[in-house]
């Protein structure tokens, strides 16, 4: 088929890198080389537990020709979320040779091969594959640096907003993987 899906992970969090993955099946005698069995379960990563997620991760990697992109905080504190996504994008064409190239979403970000597909993870088993792997990739990236910062919590959170984060980054500030470019009202200074 030469479909080559592309999904991210890490877009709306306020601390880490995002993400991106893409991926392209490989075929055995006409056939998806991937069993049926595991193919059925590829879905939106979202939907996922983290034990299927992580079951996943290793069969799509045996199964496909994948990329997997980091973009890390400070390129997209300086130049954008839609830069680091445009990177990440050409970045996995570059990388991945298909016929067509699939992204979870609904503008293509001006690259002309991208076409792109609204809840594409849904419906897309080569976009629910990036899914994976790009959730997979993030949070095991998040887990580890909960090691470096373990007053953060990053493990639990993954870096994404929560009550929890909110007051760690009151009490201790901001760190080294914090994208400082986000404007969060709970740490605007107030007036009273």
């Amino acid at each position: 088929m030469d479909i080559c899906g592309i999904d991210e992970a890490g877009r709306g969090p306020i601390a880490g890198p995002l993400v991106m993955a893409g991926v392209m099946f490989l075929m055995e005698n006409g056939k998806w080389k991937m069993s049926n069995e595991y193919f059925e379960k590829l879905t939106d990563s979202k939907k996922l537990s983290p034990k299927k997620r992580e079951e996943l991760f290793e069969v799509i990697k045996e199964n496909s020709i994948y990329h997997i992109v980091f973009i890390d905080n400070e390129t997209i504190d300086k130049k954008g979320l839609s830069f680091a996504i445009k990177f990440g994008l050409n970045e996995i064409i570059s990388k991945i040779n298909a016929k067509e190239y699939l992204f979870d979403g609904n503008t293509n970000f001006g690259i002309k091969k991208i076409k792109p597909i609204i809840k594409g993870d849904l419906k897309i088993k080569e976009i629910s594959a990036a899914s994976i792997l790009a959730k997979v990739s993030r949070d095991r990236y998040m887990i580890e640096i909960d090691k470096i910062y373990p007053e953060y919590n990053f493990k639990k959170h993954k870096g994404y907003i929560t009550k929890e984060h909110i007051n760690l980054i009151k009490k201790y500030g901001f760190s080294d993987i914090h994208r400082k470019s986000y404007k969060l009202k709970a740490l605007e200074p107030t007036l009273f």
